[in-house]
């Protein structure tokens, strides 16, 4: 056996210095690289819980009106067409979100998920609103 003393010995300490150096090298890139993945899962848990405290909770009863998105795929659509059908009424509810509504127009049932759902508020009231006659300013 030779000893790392010995010019043509593969333990002498300019053969294991690169290779010490390379491993240590690595190991810094590790250790960035899980640094790096930690950072990242923080800030998607803070993603999430900022878009979540967003998200409007909805909550239905039977007997509200809601509206129906319209989900049919049109290539042309025109900007002015609604994409809400209705008003229906809810007349039951099911496991997992499924919900039953009825049209107030043709009174057929639909089983819908509640995703589909948004609620019914009624037009602005003109019969409620005062008017005011406004005087000509003085120049």
């Amino acid at each position: 056996m030779k000893y790392p003393d010995e010019p043509d010995s593969l333990c002498t300490l300019s053969i294991i210095e690169p290779i010490v150096q390379e491993v240590f090298e690595l190991d810094c890139q590790n250790k960035l690289e899980e640094d790096f993945l930690e950072n990242l899962e923080i800030e998607d848990k803070e993603t999430k819980v900022f878009h979540d405290a967003r998200i409007s909770k909805k909550s239905f009863t039977v007997g509200q009106k809601v509206l129906l998105h319209h989900s049919k795929l049109k290539f042309f659509p025109g900007k002015l067409h609604s994409h809400w059908l209705g008003p229906h009424v809810i007349t039951k509810f099911f496991a997992h979100g499924a919900v039953e509504i009825q049209s107030l127009k043709t009174n057929n049932t639909f089983k819908v998920n509640d995703h589909q759902l948004k609620e019914y508020r009624k037009g602005f009231q003109t019969e409620h609103v005062e008017s005011m006659d406004l005087e000509d300013p003085i120049l």
